[in-house]
């Protein structure tokens, strides 16, 4: 497999935890301000998960921790990956 160019690098997933949680205002405002593709943001009020390919991942977690706490957060390179490297 080779990646273009104009593919997302990073694979990142994570969950928040919170008292008033939206999935649907959470999933609106990744969409409408990261640069990403195939985004899920699945969950009720007190658990999301979040599942989005972006080239920068640090900037959907500091909004990410903006709505509550997070955890089991992983951030996989694709690129490396599709290389055949670890890590």
């Amino acid at each position: 497999m080779t990646i273009d160019a104009g593919d997302f690098r990073y694979d990142m997933q994570l969950l928040i935890e919170g008292d008033t949680l939206s999935e649907n205002t959470i999933h609106d405002y990744i969409a409408e301000t990261f640069e990403g593709d195939c985004l899920l943001a699945v969950g009720d009020e007190t658990l999301v998960k979040i599942h989005f390919h972006t080239n920068k991942p640090w900037e959907v977690l500091e909004y990410c921790a903006g709505q509550g706490e997070i955890f089991d957060i992983v951030v996989e390179d694709m690129f490396r990956q599709s290389a055949g490297k670890k890590g």
